[in-house]
């Protein structure tokens, strides 16, 4: 199994979060790829740097406007006085502001609150490591439409981006531009499988009216747990994509039994939509030793949830979102590697 990686990863280095009303250090930091990345080495996967990635591949699930406010935006945003370390939003547009004409700001305070779904800070650096990391997703996208598996080492993370909007550590939404690349590479129908332990919010809503791409996710309950709005089991899609969206959200506590239930739940669904590739977006944090953990999954569970997503015997595109005990990252890599085969 080939594992991509780029280096330039390491350079988006995020220092605000809000937790509670308190300021407090981000959690995702550089370390997490380095966690990762030492453990690709320790079981001797071959990992490749995937290059540049392809611009029209981000722009097959990201519009053009977006993607120059995340490439460029930082420029507007150093030539403000008394511009802060990060942008961060003060404002953002409301449903009611929407609902009656809400444009987008020619400012680029009102454009960080336009693109921004929450306190997200983006840096510097962000727009090339979110690019790095979109272009490991597609390089394994590219395998798995070959029949092989691959694990993109993506961060940051992708799963909370929409399409044009960024949130919860995301920028880019690395899963759904690794299921738009296999579609166009010629996979009639593709699935989704997120076993983050937050809701794919942003997957969900890329796909939210298509019935090519089918997601699942199994994730914490969110009326208790980020994203807080969406990720109830109701939730099936829209139009087209009507019954092609499921939710499997998990009561806080959940361990084991109950979150391998549900992801074979979720592999029955995916099989029964009759998908020819997975993306596989992995988060290590419904793991029992997270900081903010929500779920109580051992490694065991997460070895047993590679064995079976490997079951499936769908070639997969296994793209990294969350987990951010560094102490633990590499050995639930390393456990559901070892559990899918790899």
């Amino acid at each position: 199994m080939k594992a991509f990686w780029n280096p330039l990863e390491l350079a988006h280095d995020p220092q605000f979060f809000l937790q509670r009303g308190t300021a407090k250090r981000n959690f995702e930091v550089p370390g997490r790829a380095e966690a990762l990345l030492a453990a690709c080495r320790e079981m001797g996967l071959a990992i490749v740097d995937p290059g540049p990635a392809d611009p029209a591949a981000i722009l097959t699930v990201h519009p053009p406007d977006y993607v120059e406010y995340l490439r460029d935006g930082w420029q507007a945003w150093e030539a403000m006085a008394d511009h802060g370390a990060e942008m961060i939003a003060n404002i953002h547009p409301s449903p009611e502001m929407l609902a009656n004409g809400a444009k987008r700001s020619g400012t680029i305070v009102g454009q960080v609150g336009w693109y921004h779904a929450d306190a997200n800070p983006t840096c510097r650096e962000t727009w090339v490591s979110a690019e790095a990391a979109a272009a490991c997703a597609i390089a394994a996208a590219d395998e798995a439409a070959s029949g092989r598996h691959a694990y993109a080492l993506a961060r940051p993370p992708g799963h909370h981006a929409y399409a044009a909007r960024a949130g919860g550590h995301c920028y880019l939404n690395n899963a759904a531009i690794a299921a738009e690349r296999l579609r166009r590479g010629g996979a009639a129908r593709v699935a989704i499988l997120d076993i983050d332990s937050h809701h794919g919010n942003g997957t969900q809503g890329i796909f939210w009216e298509r019935d090519d791409v089918f997601f699942a996710s199994v994730h914490g309950d969110p009326n208790g747990y980020y994203p807080w709005y969406v990720g109830h089991a109701g939730e099936r899609g829209a139009g087209a994509g009507a019954g092609c969206n499921l939710n499997m959200p998990l009561a806080r506590g959940s361990g084991d039994e109950a979150w391998l239930a549900a992801i074979g739940a979720g592999l029955r669904e995916v099989r029964r939509h009759g998908a020819e590739a997975l993306v596989v977006s992995l988060g290590m944090d419904a793991s029992r030793d997270e900081p903010l953990h929500f779920l109580d999954i051992t490694d065991d569970g997460f070895a047993r949830a590679g064995e079976a997503i490997a079951a499936s015997g769908l070639p997969c595109a296994i793209v990294q979102e969350g987990g951010y005990n560094l102490d633990a990252l590499g050995r639930l890599l390393r456990r559901f590697l070892a559990g899918f085969g790899g």
